[in-house]
């Protein structure tokens, strides 16, 4: 199993601690050779997207940020587990995670997906002092979901600390089990995977729009060529 971590930032917190306590048990439960990578951000992509629509227009390769984004990019394709982690930062994602998804609009499933993501899990975690993991988890798993991935895992959890050396010892327990439960699911599901409901009901509510209305390219070819305005799929085969 190949294992790819993104941080939201570059300092090793609460956030951090819990993403590679979930990769540590995934790794210890899979069957196999076990890979783990990380990423943090902004360190290895410090670029935010400058709106000029080359992806969009071409394709990812086209951006003018590429050669910084392939590295990362290339590895969570050949991922079988991600886990994005994100601290709360007003109430949201921090900008260094945001900046980094923004550069993957086409992968969303109305546009070009990657077949790729449909056989592929990802967890997405966030951590506060106090609250806003709900809303900072749902800013990652829009973009795991739409991109395709079959199943998305969201934790968020108060640690009511600054620092791991902080979280009082019965949040610790509860993140513990917590973890336990995440890691035993990803290893369950395993080769068990599928274009999760919601991004399934986009993609078949685009194909509709692709087969009636004016195409759109580079789209409508991408689509084409896949075979998926006839029967085939990027969650088969």
């Amino acid at each position: 199993m190949k294992i790819v971590l993104i941080h939201g930032q570059n300092h090793r917190g609460s956030t951090c601690m819990i993403a590679r306590q979930v990769a540590e048990k995934v790794k210890s439960r899979a069957q196999g050779e076990t890979e783990v990578r990380e990423f943090f951000l902004p360190e290895a992509f410090d670029e935010p997207c400058r709106g000029c629509y080359a992806c969009f227009r071409g394709d990812l390769t086209k951006c003018p940020h590429y050669a910084k984004l392939e590295p990362l990019a290339e590895a969570m394709l050949e991922a079988d587990l991600l886990i994005l982690e994100s601290p709360v930062y007003v109430y949201h994602a921090t900008g260094q995670m945001m900046s980094f998804l923004d550069h993957f609009g086409t992968w969303w499933v109305v546009h070009r997906p990657r077949p790729e993501m449909c056989k592929k899990q990802a967890v997405v975690l966030s951590t506060a002092a106090g609250g806003g993991m709900k809303s900072t988890v749902k800013d990652m798993a829009d973009s795991m979901e739409m991109w395709g991935i079959a199943r998305v895992y969201r934790y968020g959890v108060g640690v009511q600390a600054l620092s791991p050396d902080e979280i009082p010892k019965g949040i610790l327990k509860r993140i513990q089990k917590k973890t336990d439960r995440i890691a035993a699911a990803v290893c369950k599901n395993a080769g068990k995977c599928s274009m999760n409901p919601r991004a399934k009901k986009w993609f078949l509510l685009m194909r509709f729009a692709q087969k009636h209305f004016p195409p759109m390219e580079p789209d409508y070819g991408y689509w084409e060529a896949k075979g998926w305005h006839g029967k085939a799929r990027p969650w088969k085969g």
